[in-house]
């Protein structure tokens, strides 16, 4: 099942237009580093949590490197929410200069 994907340049700006970003790492890596906005549902819980990712437009889905969010976005096209991939993850995010938030708090 093909899954859309995004880099975080594509992404950057639209953080800006309040696009759904969920961040399914663990909550201890949410912690310690996750991109402005972002909401956290680890990987886990998706299956209970799919409500979360319903909006507007499609969730978009990250994770450390891009791997788990690939996971969870095959997942939810199964149960037709659409879902985009941000490749790379935070590790992508971070290497291109970007800040990250600490804390438990999206933003």
């Amino acid at each position: 099942m093909a899954v859309a994907e995004i880099n975080v340049d594509e992404l950057a700006p639209m953080l800006l237009a309040g696009v759904l970003l969920i961040d399914v790492r663990e909550i201890g890596e949410y912690q310690s580093g996750h991109l402005p906005g972002a909401l956290h549902v680890a990987l886990g819980s998706v299956p209970d949590s799919i409500d979360s990712f319903r909006g507007d437009g499609p969730a978009y889905v990250v994770c450390r490197s891009g791997a788990r969010s690939m996971r969870a976005c095959e997942f939810l096209a199964e149960h037709d929410i659409p879902a985009i991939n941000v490749a790379g993850g935070t590790l992508a995010w971070i290497q291109t200069g970007r800040s990250t938030v600490l804390g438990d708090s999206p933003s």
